[in-house]
């Protein structure tokens, strides 16, 4: 499990070291890694000069708003190109407590000639770690807690039993000694 994160590690900070950045138009501190993204392909932005811990990153090429955290002026994030996005230029404008920046990418088409048509993605949920009980347990109304009338009938015909026995064996053993 360790060599397999370790390879992903550094394969991402290879494609990071050797993918050229975008500049924002108007030069404020904003780049996008990779600067031309395909439509599906996931990109990371970074932005200069905030004051704030957090902003937010819109465009509509996105298939969410990107949110920024970072400290010391410095925020990145990561978001995802829509699979559905055409090719050509998109305004991004980014949001943080001392200012508003814009700029813009350039969505490509992808290698092959065209856009993927859709990402793969699970059609229902995925029983990861629990397996089917994990999805049995979670649609199992829930009960009242503590012990019901069986557990109560179990427990007193043990410690009855278990008082019988105690008895017997006291009896044997005077029986014995006599």
């Amino acid at each position: 499990m360790r060599f397999p994160r370790l390879t992903l590690c550094t394969a991402v900070l290879a494609v990071a070291a050797f993918a050229p950045a975008a500049q924002a138009v108007d030069g404020r501190g904003v780049s996008v890694t990779p600067s031309a993204p395909a439509a599906g392909a996931d990109l990371t932005l970074r932005v200069t000069g905030c004051a704030g811990k957090t902003a937010t990153a819109a465009s509509a090429a996105f298939v969410a708003d990107a949110r920024l955290t970072g400290a010391g002026g410095n925020l990145a994030g990561e978001t995802r190109v829509r699979s559905s996005a055409e090719s050509g230029p998109y305004d991004v404008r980014i949001t943080c407590a001392d200012m508003e920046v814009e700029g813009r990418i350039t969505v490509v088409t992808a290698k092959g000639g065209t856009a993927p048509a859709s990402l793969a993605s699970p059609a229902a949920p995925v029983d990861a770690g629990g397996g089917w009980t994990a999805t049995h347990l979670s649609s199992m109304a829930p009960q009242a807690a503590g012990p019901g009338t069986g557990q109560a009938v179990t427990g007193l015909v043990l410690t009855g039993a278990a008082a019988l026995a105690v008895v017997l064996r006291r009896g044997r053993r005077s029986r014995e000694t006599d």
